[in-house]
């Protein structure tokens, strides 16, 4: 069965392109708060980027069926020297959205991800007390659920083609809380300029959370990472992203370009954007 995508050029803190109730699962990684190497100052203080994520954890309630999930990869941020706890301030919003909080998995990098920075090379400069401040290898992937899942409501067809290969599974320990994965890499050629998650993380989140023909949303879609594995993994996607220069990175991406896919080639992409609440497809 083919897929349908829509890649919305707008932002997330409203998504009137989707009524209530209209998507099956949300996975997605909202820009760091700050970040000097990614996003320094794109944010005019905590309180706003607190603002953002009340928003969108709002709108992504309205817009999940009941029962269904919100897959979250975020992380606490250390900026001049203050470190911001994101993790614990997002569950809260989340929570207060309406949520219940589900799950919390870590996803650690690889050993080699860091060297030896000034943040914790401090101690070994002053190896008396007081002087250590870690490095962080580790990031958060919050889960989240909009009520209860009626599991009777899904047919057994459906069930079947959906099913989730048990030895993936145990081989690649996704029944643990720890999850290990490769970071993208720094000059990959389709994530220039953005701080993209793996495609592993949102590969798993579809797979354990979503069925087939069903539709994923990413409402920070970047380079188009989830939208990417929602059509290898038979399913619909829809994403928001703010920046316009990203359409053709997210095209190129999903496989929609010139070249020839090994994807179905009646899959559909509609790149549309926003104009003063309404909205056409760009050209």
């Amino acid at each position: 069965m083919a897929t349908n995508h829509k890649l919305i050029l707008g932002n997330c803190m409203t998504m009137e392109e989707l009524p209530d109730r209209s998507v099956h699962l949300m996975v997605t990684s909202p820009p760091y708060f700050n970040a000097p190497f990614d996003y320094k100052g794109l944010f005019k203080d905590y309180g706003q980027y607190l603002g953002v994520l009340r928003n969108f954890a709002q709108e992504t309630f309205r817009v999940l069926q009941d029962g269904r999930i919100a897959v979250l990869n975020i992380d606490d941020m250390l900026i001049d020297g203050e470190k911001f706890p994101i993790v614990a301030d997002a569950t809260k919003i989340f929570q207060e959205a309406g949520f219940r909080y589900r799950d919390r998995i870590v996803w650690k990098k690889p050993d080699g991800y860091l060297r030896i920075s000034r943040r914790s090379g401090v101690i070994l400069q002053n190896p008396y007390p007081m002087y250590f401040y870690p490095d962080n290898l580790l990031e958060s992937i919050i889960i989240f659920q909009k009520g209860k899942f009626d599991y009777r409501s899904i047919s057994k067809e459906v069930r079947a083609k959906s099913k989730v290969d048990t030895k993936e599974i145990q081989t690649n320990k996704w029944y643990m809380t720890l999850w290990e994965m490769n970071n993208v890499m720094p000059g990959s050629p389709l994530e220039k300029d953005i701080a993209a998650f793996p495609e592993e993380l949102p590969y798993r989140a579809i797979k354990l959370f979503s069925y087939k023909d069903e539709t994923v949303l990413d409402p920070f879609a970047g380079s188009g990472t989830t939208m990417k594995k929602a059509r290898e993994l038979g399913r619909n996607s829809v994403g928001f992203e703010i920046k316009k220069s990203l359409a053709p990175i997210v095209k190129k991406k999903m496989g929609f370009g010139e070249q020839a896919t090994l994807l179905q080639n009646n899959d559909k992409l509609e790149i549309i954007i926003r104009k003063s609440g309404k909205y056409g497809p760009i050209r």
